[in-house]
């Protein structure tokens, strides 16, 4: 089964409000990264074979890959996002339980 997100259920979750899967942090991470590197090698390679030599297509390729990979990986971003909060609240909820007083109070 899958979720909003299209992703599949983990099965360490039970249907009866039991812990919920951790999110595949260290997989969004990394696919954010490569396409960030990726996005600013492809314009830095442009760059250099539209003839704008050396260094200033260098800088210029990692200048304007900043506001194109925000448009372009937006998707993933946001998934990245929802996976650290994801994280951050099962932190903040065992931190809680450790020491032994109730979130609501």
């Amino acid at each position: 089964m899958a979720d909003q997100t299209g992703a599949p259920e983990q099965a360490g979750a039970t249907a009866a409000g039991g812990p919920a899967p951790a999110p595949p942090l260290a997989t969004w991470f990394l696919l954010y990264t490569l396409g960030r590197l990726a996005i600013a090698a492809a314009l830095i390679a442009l760059l250099w074979a539209l003839g704008l030599p050396g260094t200033p297509g260098f800088l210029f390729g990692v200048l304007l890959a900043m506001p194109v990979s925000f448009l372009v990986l937006s998707p993933v971003r946001q998934r990245l996002t929802s996976a650290l909060m994801a994280r951050s609240e099962r932190k903040e909820a065992l931190r809680t339980q450790l020491r032994g007083t109730d979130a609501d109070e």
